[in-house]
């Protein structure tokens, strides 16, 4: 093969570059529907891709020993990424074009009846061939490296805008309604935050579980953090338990489930509230627990120091009994409060007769000084109820070894 005859090619094909451009661009528009559409890749767009590509590619086939410049095909794989062009077309469109032009050098080949053009051209067509390989290798490459950029430019948007959410604070050029529209949150939806523990340090517990909700037409948005994996989910407006189901089967660590509520103002409280639902769970259990959403529950979660003054104050002669006395009557207040001072359905989960709750609860009565049948002391009780319930109580006589064992039992009975 005659080098000098496969230049002499490459450069007759150079010179009519305009022509093999608009003859590459009108077959890649036949062929490939996407292009056609021009929505995504407009055709004046697509002819100066196209004449620049061709112009590399015939600069390396007229001096295949130069090194080789890969500018073209770099550029195009990462422009159709920012695109959102699928690659099988972008590819497809590739091969058009090398097509087009291999078309256009036997065409001339055969019209000039050179034997020695013709020989140049066959014996020149596996160093076309790489060339295009090597062109369609780095348009692909390009077009990955570009997609994975995009996806963690977008993934790192998301989590900052749930971020700006979760703390109340979303910056100064937008409130929190224009976070959750960048997020494709519907309006005026009904949103719960979740608060999932990590397994290991920054590993999800919840794998996968923002593409699962979109699988189900569920909006969701996640944030990771060494210890926890926070998400905030817009429910779908008829709530059939989807949303919770999945978060169940998905879990493999301790996870907490705020209230469902409406304002996007709440968000940082219902964080709070998803957390404390969190260490309700026993360490080490695999378990979604949903808050609580009793007015009484939230108050002494978003005011730790208060109900833990509230609990020690009301019920503090209970806390300093042995721990299996202090659980049995805690056990018997939160059953009685759970079921609307039935003794018959409180004995029930506790299976003891009813007379039983009822000396359990006289007990308590002494212990305390307060009654169940005054409201205002039924409702100190339920407040410092919850109180122990949702916080860890720092005294020598609840300490965590007894605050476990406690919530061991609430997980038992609450199966």
């Amino acid at each position: 093969m005659s080098g000098t005859e496969l230049a002499d090619l490459a450069a007759w094909a150079e010179d009519r570059l305009p022509e093999l451009t608009e003859d590459a661009c009108g077959a890649i528009l036949a062929r490939i529907p996407f292009y056609r559409d021009a929505q995504v890749v407009p055709v004046a767009e697509l002819r100066r891709s196209v004449g620049h590509n061709l112009r590399f590619l015939l600069a390396a086939l007229r001096d295949p020993h130069a090194p080789l410049d890969l500018r073209a095909p770099k550029d195009t794989g990462r422009r159709r990424a920012q695109q959102s062009a699928p690659l099988p077309e972008v590819l497809q469109a590739y091969r058009v074009c090398w097509a087009t032009v291999w078309d256009a050098l036997v065409a001339h080949s055969r019209s000039n009846r050179q034997p020695t053009a013709a020989d140049a051209l066959l014996s020149g067509a596996s160093l076309i061939w790489q060339l295009t390989d090597e062109h369609a290798i780095a348009v692909t490459e390009s077009y990955r490296a570009a997609t994975a950029e995009i996806l963690l430019a977008r993934q790192q948007r998301r989590s900052a805008l749930v971020e700006a959410l979760l703390t109340g604070h979303p910056g100064p050029e937008g409130g929190p309604w224009e976070a959750a529209s960048l997020l494709g949150f519907p309006p005026d939806s009904q949103l719960v935050v979740v608060a999932a523990e990590t397994r290991g340090l920054a590993e999800e517990s919840l794998p996968g579980i923002e593409k699962q909700l979109a699988g189900r037409g569920v909006v969701s948005g996640w944030r990771l953090t060494p210890a926890l994996q926070l998400g905030l989910i817009s429910l779908p407006a008829e709530s059939d338990g989807s949303v919770m189901t999945l978060l169940q089967k998905s879990a493999t660590a301790r996870t907490g489930v705020s209230p469902p509520y409406r304002s996007l103002s709440e968000t940082p409280r219902a964080l709070q509230l998803a957390r404390t639902a969190l260490v309700t769970v026993p360490a080490g259990r695999t378990e979604v627990q949903v808050f609580d959403s009793s007015p009484l529950a939230g108050m002494m979660a978003m005011d730790p120091r208060e109900g833990r003054r509230i609990a020690h104050q009301v019920l503090g002669p209970v806390l300093a009994l042995p721990g299996d006395d202090r659980a049995v009557v805690l056990d018997t207040l939160d059953a009685d409060l759970d079921h609307g001072g039935s003794a018959e359905q409180a004995g029930e989960v506790l299976h003891c007769h009813p007379n039983t709750v009822r000396y359990r609860l006289r007990r308590l009565q002494e212990l305390t000084g307060r009654s169940l049948s005054d409201p205002r002391q039924a409702s100190e009780l339920a407040a410092a109820a919850y109180a122990v319930r949702l916080l860890p109580l720092t005294t020598p006589a609840v300490g965590a070894d007894n605050v476990t064992a406690r919530t061991d039992r609430q997980a038992q009975t609450r199966s």
